[in-house]
């Protein structure tokens, strides 16, 4: 049975509203499109019921704010009731394109400025909402969830002060080590993974694609990435290598140790398409690294997919590495801001997000399993077959 087979036979935990932070205004509106679309295309026989009296609307998108006075303080403000409602709160806490002023300066709004506002709104709801959920598809400080000297827990802080602001469920994508929902263990943390999206997007731009063991291979950058590397090897039956970082632990540069090297794992890769894949790109410098060197190894293509795009240090590496021939492809999702100009790069590919998170709070609002949403296997095994279908139909 299909997902919205699955919701047509359930009932609405209560009517829905999602609260779109201005940083996720956009994705926002994308998701409310899909909601409306879904439940428009209902065949729901009960929809006269006063229980569906909230059911099909044309927008599920709440009005609300984080004002700012003049010396930088805020507040959350929410324009209409949520009482009784079941509140999706979208929040993009590395959108850095908003700005607000400080004493006459101009201030570009932090994780941590995103993260205030999110609890503002979650404050501005006041007990009244019938549930209070949060989707943060880059999950606050969760570069920082483990200690290894003195030093702060802030995830795992984070999301105890969620919990005890009243947030029933906490859904964020390719969180960098799910383990600290631990901190949490009693409420729902649901961590999604894009690679269906990834496959889609990649096929999209490049329809000649050859899946199979020789013509391609999946790399994981470092052993933190070995996991998604390991599981798209396995669902695509291709092979994978990876490489191990050897870093000079007796100095520190920006807060961590450098990166002497990147080693390679794995068998040949020459002539072979490969596709890298990791959760995250910050200024770009290990990832690029880790192409140019499958480059000289012989490799045919590189394809680099990764779930944020963060791009801290701009995107000219990224273009003088596609000149150079070390990129053919940079496929990163919607999930975290993308500067406008990501879109005219002749080599940029967005994963677009929105429907699969319409999908995730749809099915959530008629608290129905999220295990198929979860489990992407079965879509990529589908549109590898269909993919296969149309190389056979062009020879």
């Amino acid at each position: 049975m299909s997902d919205l087979k699955v919701l047509e036979h359930a009932l609405p935990v209560a009517p829905l509203k999602i609260a779109a932070l201005e940083s996720c205004t956009e994705l926002g509106q994308k998701v409310n499109d899909y909601i409306v679309q879904f439940r428009k295309d209902t065949s729901k026989e009960t929809l006269s019921s006063p229980v569906f009296s909230s059911y099909q609307m044309d927008n599920y998108l709440i009005e609300c704010r984080c004002p700012r006075f003049g010396s930088g303080e805020a507040k959350g403000t929410i324009r209409e009731t949520v009482r009784g409602k079941d509140l999706f709160v979208m929040v993009d806490v590395c959108n850095y394109s908003l700005t607000y002023s400080v004493n006459g300066h101009l201030n570009h709004m932090s994780p941590d400025d995103h993260y205030q506002d999110l609890k503002r709104i979650i404050s501005a709801a006041n007990g009244k909402a019938h549930r209070v959920n949060v989707l943060m598809p880059f999950l606050y400080e969760s570069r920082q969830h483990k200690r290894t000297k003195r030093e702060s827990l802030d995830c795992a802080m984070a999301l105890r002060e969620l919990v005890d602001m009243g947030v029933s469920n906490i859904m964020t994508f390719d969180a960098h080590d799910p383990r600290v929902q631990n901190a949490i263990p009693l409420i729902g943390f649901d961590n999604f993974n894009p690679p269906y999206q990834f496959m889609k997007a990649l096929l999209r731009a490049e329809p000649e694609l050859k899946v199979d063991k020789e013509h391609l291979m999946i790399v994981s950058p470092d052993e933190g990435a070995m996991h998604r590397a390991v599981y798209f090897s396995n669902v695509l039956g291709v092979e994978m290598g990876m490489f191990y970082k050897r870093r000079d632990y007796s100095t520190i540069v920006n807060g961590k140790n450098p990166i002497v090297a990147h080693e390679f794992l794995g068998s040949d890769v020459r002539g072979k398409d490969l596709i890298v894949v990791d959760d995250m790109i910050s200024s770009g410098e290990s990832m690029l690294d880790v192409a140019k060197q499958l480059k000289d190894r012989g490799a045919a293509r590189v394809f680099v997919c990764t779930t944020f795009g963060l791009f801290t240090n701009g995107m000219e590496i990224f273009d003088d590495y596609y000149n150079k021939g070390y990129i053919d492809r940079l496929i990163t999702t919607n999930l975290t801001y993308l500067p406008p100009e990501t879109l005219n790069k002749p080599y940029f590919v967005v994963a677009d997000m929105s429907k699969f998170i319409a999908l995730i709070i749809d099915s959530m609002n008629h608290d129905i399993s999220i295990g198929a949403v979860l489990d992407p296997t079965k879509r990529i095994h589908a549109l590898m077959e269909k993919h296969k279908k149309k190389l056979a139909e062009k020879k």
